[in-house]
């Protein structure tokens, strides 16, 4: 049984700050929540450890304190669910970031994980990295424009049909901001 307790948070903003232990849980976090329904970036489960430790590996070597952090939130010692929180340098958009891979691990849903790294996520934003405002993107028909809305996120426009599941599955890509943060 998992404890009732508060998460604790974690920011890794560079890839010397996680070994291999912390690598191999936040994959392990990505497969489970991909398999379980989770719209974190593969759309198509079931999907392995071999699947998604490039896209692992990938985010981990991108990480820089001032464009890619990822925030970590922890229950008694255990990974209960992460996001990443980016942004352009470029001088005409680096006001704001988008958040990525939002995901509470199943073992920790219903526990108020994911709203709880995303309220941490928007303090990490303003606060440390000097951001003005979030933009996520979220996949239609799952109701996470609802959930991100409970935490105060608009809908600013949407992609229609943009994210194919199957040849008569496709999804809207629904664009969101927060601001101000």
């Amino acid at each position: 049984m998992t404890s009732m307790r508060a998460p604790e948070f974690r920011q890794i903003r560079h890839q010397d700050q996680i070994d291999t232990e912390l690598s191999g849980e936040l994959i392990d976090c990505w497969v489970k929540v991909s398999n379980a329904g989770g719209a974190v970036g593969f759309p198509f489960p079931p999907v392995t450890v071999e699947q998604v430790t490039p896209a692992a590996e990938q985010l981990i070597a991108n990480l820089h304190p001032d464009r890619s952090r990822v925030v970590l939130a922890m229950v008694d010692g255990v990974l209960a669910g992460w996001l990443n929180v980016r942004r352009d340098p470029h001088p005409l958009v680096a006001h704001w970031g988008t958040v990525h891979h939002v995901q509470s691990h199943p073992t920790f849903r219903g526990r108020g994980i994911g709203a709880a790294l995303m309220n941490h996520a928007r303090r990490v934003a303003r606060e440390e990295m000097g951001l003005e405002q979030l933009h996520l993107a979220a996949r239609s028909g799952m109701g996470l424009e609802h959930c991100y809305g409970r935490l105060g996120f608009k809908e600013i426009g949407r992609r229609p049909g943009a994210l194919r599941l199957s040849a008569s599955d496709d999804r809207d890509e629904i664009l969101m901001m927060l601001a101000p943060l």
